[in-house]
């Protein structure tokens, strides 16, 4: 996928809306910001630690981000806390 493929989809998405699907595949809407603990330290942050969430983006490779105290980091770092 080009950069303007990409830019074509995402002009349709919010920032600020995730969405998941569950365990038994119910689809949930998150709305930011929302919380999430730290699985293993990354960046400033320690594992364990609630941190808010704040923006959710996607890099060229369409792996997901958290934008968490302006700082980016990817989802997989982190359990989302609903």
């Amino acid at each position: 996928m080009n950069k303007n493929q990409l830019a074509e989809i995402l002009k349709y998405c919010s920032p600020k809306v995730l969405y998941v699907i569950t365990w038994n595949n119910l689809l949930k809407r998150i709305l930011c910001p929302f919380k999430v603990r730290v699985l293993n330290p990354v960046g400033g942050l320690k594992m364990g630690e609630i941190v808010w969430v704040d923006e959710v983006k996607v890099t060229m490779e369409l792996k997901t981000i958290f934008i968490i105290k302006g700082n980016a980091y990817y989802y997989y770092h982190f359990d989302i806390i609903i």
